[in-house]
């Protein structure tokens, strides 16, 4: 039997799941890493203790499962997230900027007013915002001489999550990324495919400090991890979480559309040869390559999904599990007039305002937790029907929603979605839906699969929620939660 060892490095976990040759989970292991937060604003990771994460987890798995060896490696990874590693020894030279951290923002600005917006836009389908690596690289040059010398020098690496565990992988023999997460950077230019050498000049990344940029179905080299596996197997199956989600609901088709949920929430749309951003608040990027041949996606980013309900919980103590949030929030039949906008670091599609900050308003005397709790949940919902108002619908796109990710397991949620939205949505049953989208590139790119209908037709359940709520009261909240935006931007 052939069994694939996915790697999900998330915001804020490390996993390692054994898949089988039909991508049904064997065995999987987790350990959480320290999210550390400096100043008002800013999010770092500690990258070596992500990568003895990697280790412990992956070693947790295989001892558990002797009798099944890895015939390949497969990773899935936080996406824009920056780290900058030395050249010899693969070890990071200061923490990891996190894709949530804002210190760039004052950088994006003065970008923005010399006028270099609408250049990054048009070559990269992105908006010039700190939410993506290239402004982090900047600002390490400003702020860390160390880094900037190193970069200089030729003695540092610049590379995404993805980048700097397949480099301490192969103990530095391979180091390349994958066109989804180099997508995601400010540094690719979208349609050739390659690192923009204007925009390198811009935000002072060294080109010759970037890694190869491979298909996410192309092999990135051999590993052992650290010993855990008794022979090395290829890594093979590369790609960013959220274009990885989009590949394992199988959206091979221009139009269709999934949600991820996870501490924010992506929503992906599949739209074939097309390039162009789309005309609202969203984002392009490319959803995979293979065999030369580019899939284009629009994405729609949101900051604060299920982090919301972590905030409740953690913040102000009104839940003592996120699992609690759905029994609460069921208890009262709305929000009572609340509205809860969750912009903790800013608002992004289709707003993307850096600025606005979080607020509770339509409160009054009659207002409790129950009615906080909901409005939470509703915040999530909302905020995925306005990313998808933002983008143009088509023919083949009408109807559906396909969902993954922990938050998917709150039913009412589910419900609200599929009320707001208008859509029905289907939820899928399995769990580590990007590490399967990662373990199922790697089916392909091995040849164990030789098709994208071979992988349409692997097992799959699916739970289906269809709008119930009256078209009128969904369109009245969504007044109400638009009038809330407005009052933070």
């Amino acid at each position: 039997m052939s069994v694939l060892l996915a790697i999900d490095q998330s915001t804020s976990s490390t996993k390692a799941i054994l898949f089988d040759a039909e991508c049904r989970t064997i065995d999987s292991a987790s350990v959480d890493h320290r999210q550390h937060y400096p100043e008002p604003g800013w999010v770092e990771h500690d990258a070596e203790e992500i990568w003895r994460n990697v280790l412990a987890v992956t070693r947790t798995v295989v001892d558990r499962n002797p009798g099944s060896p890895p015939v390949g490696v497969s990773i899935t990874n936080q996406r824009e997230t920056l780290v900058v590693f030395d050249k010899a020894t693969g070890r990071p030279l200061c923490p990891a900027i996190v894709w949530q951290c804002r210190r760039s923002d004052p950088i994006c600005e003065e970008l923005r007013q010399a006028g270099h917006g609408e250049i990054v836009a048009a070559a990269t389908g992105l908006k010039l915002d700190s939410y993506f690596s290239a402004s982090k690289v900047l600002w390490l040059v400003r702020n860390n001489p160390d880094v900037a010398r190193k970069l200089a020098s030729g003695e540092a690496l610049i590379g995404t999550v993805d980048a700097y565990l397949v480099y301490r992988m192969t103990g530095g023999d391979v180091f390349a990324t994958d066109h989804t997460n180099a997508s995601r950077t400010l540094l690719l230019h979208l349609t050739d495919r390659c690192w923009d050498q204007r925009l390198c000049e811009l935000f002072q990344a060294p080109m010759a400090a970037l890694p190869e940029v491979r298909e996410s179905f192309a092999h990135f080299g051999n590993t052992d991890l650290g010993g855990a596996l008794m022979e090395p197997a290829p890594i093979c199956g590369v790609m960013g979480d959220s274009q990885a989600s989009l590949f394992a609901q199988r959206c091979f088709t221009p139009g269709e559309s999934k949600a991820t949920f996870g501490t924010g929430t992506s929503v992906l749309r599949n739209v074939g040869d097309c390039s162009t951003a789309p005309p609202g608040g969203s984002v392009a990027a490319l959803a995979w390559v293979h065999d030369g041949t580019p899939t284009y996606a629009w994405e729609g980013l949101i900051n604060y999904s299920a982090a919301t309900i972590t905030w409740l919980r953690d913040q102000l103590g009104l839940i003592a599990t996120a699992e609690e949030s759905e029994a609460l929030a069921a208890q009262v039949d709305d929000s009572g007039g609340v509205y809860l906008v969750p912009a903790f670091a800013g608002l992004g599609a289709p707003h993307w305002s850096p600025d606005a900050r979080a607020a509770i308003v339509g409160m009054t005397a009659y207002t409790n937790k129950l009615h906080i709790v909901r409005a939470a949940l509703e915040s999530i919902a909302h905020q995925v029907r306005d990313v998808l108002d933002s983008m143009p619908l088509d023919a083949s796109s009408a109807g559906v929603l396909r969902a993954d990710g922990g938050a998917t397991r709150n039913q009412l949620l589910m419900q609200m979605l599929a009320d707001f939205t208008r859509l029905r949505v289907e939820v899928a049953d399995a769990a580590d839906f990007s590490a399967r989208g990662a373990a199922m590139a790697g089916l392909l790119g091995l040849g164990i699969v030789e098709s994208f209908d071979e992988l349409r037709h692997l097992p799959a359940d699916v739970t289906n929620y269809e709008p119930r709520m009256p078209a009128e009261q969904a369109d009245k909240l969504g007044a109400g939660w638009r009038d809330a935006v407005r009052r933070v931007l």
